[in-house]
């Protein structure tokens, strides 16, 4: 009964215009392997997807032998040829990026952040100035969120207040190994060389609207894979995984969106007990797609 939902999701999942996304390991004991996928490929993921449209929020896991970027690529197929390339939001990890179609790529600050903070310990004058950087960022992002700005009003704030902290730290940053302050094969090196290496993608909240900051969205939605993991250890077949995703994905949504998730499967079920064979469509459920104004998701029986 809750099939045509996941499907619905899906589909206008597709037509959103940011997608933070990440994957977390996963244990199934059958996971029945796709025909495309290689004997070699012995590794069973969960991935995390939080699509954003307007304010509208959908999450969806899969656990299958494939990485994210695959996911992400099989869910952009139904993305309609009339939009442009949607906004994707990842660490730097390869996988994480679609092969087959494309997006335009930004990578996560709080990752970048997250180095400097595990070196603290040994460099903490030096990795001060870099949190510091970071700490001034996050405010100004903060005080567009609060005020309400929209995306473009947002990227505007941001290139006359972040733009010049960010370039202030790209030329301390150069200068760290110019000069040979720092040596590149130390932990503080490996920081360093993390943010220069990708520092397009880190700062492409600063040239395109509507780019967020970090992933820790869905590293937030990836949460419920991990106590899931700890709690039940794995799944037992493909089958129990996709239930697994689909109940997630559904609840998460909810939650996202500050629905009831427990009158979700009742507003999707109760106009179709007792029809017995009837084709089954989605129903109490709607979701407000791309044209609506107020984006957001909504039951009936809400």
């Amino acid at each position: 009964m809750l099939q045509p939902a996941w499907e619905e999701f899906k589909r206008q999942a597709a037509q959103s215009e940011v997608v933070p996304n990440d994957d977390t390991s996963m244990r199934v004991l059958s996971p029945e392997r796709d025909t495309d996928i290689s004997p070699e490929r012995t590794g069973v993921f969960t991935s995390g997807l939080v699509w954003i449209l307007q304010k509208l929020r959908i999450a969806l896991y899969f656990t299958v032998c494939k990485h994210d970027g695959e996911n992400l690529a099989q869910v952009l197929k139904l993305r309609s040829g009339e939009l442009p390339p949607i906004i994707q939001m990842c660490d730097a990890l390869s996988r994480n990026v679609p092969k087959i179609i494309e997006t335009l790529v930004a990578n996560c600050n709080a990752h970048g952040r997250r180095n400097f903070v595990k070196v603290t310990a040994n460099f903490p004058e030096t990795c001060r100035f870099v949190l510091e950087a970071f700490r001034e960022i996050y405010r100004y992002d903060a005080v567009a969120r609060h005020q309400g700005m929209s995306a473009e009003e947002r990227l505007a704030f941001h290139q006359e207040n972040s733009k010049p902290v960010m370039e202030n730290l790209q030329a301390w940053l150069e200068t760290q190994f110019d000069e040979r302050l720092v040596e590149p094969n130390s932990g503080l090196g490996q920081a360093i060389s993390y943010l220069l290496n990708h520092w397009q993608k880190l700062t492409l909240f600063l040239e395109k609207a509507g780019v967020p900051l970090d992933n820790n969205i869905v590293e937030r939605a990836l949460k419920k894979a991990i106590l899931h993991r700890k709690n039940s250890l794995f799944y037992k077949t493909r089958k129990g995984a996709q239930i697994g995703d689909l109940f997630m994905s559904l609840i998460h949504t909810c939650e996202l969106n500050d629905v009831n998730a427990f009158r979700l499967p009742h507003g999707v079920v109760a106009p179709y007990r007792g029809v017995g064979t009837e084709p089954v469509g989605v129903g109490a459920l709607e979701l407000r797609g791309h044209a609506g104004a107020a984006g957001h998701l909504r039951s009936r029986v809400i």
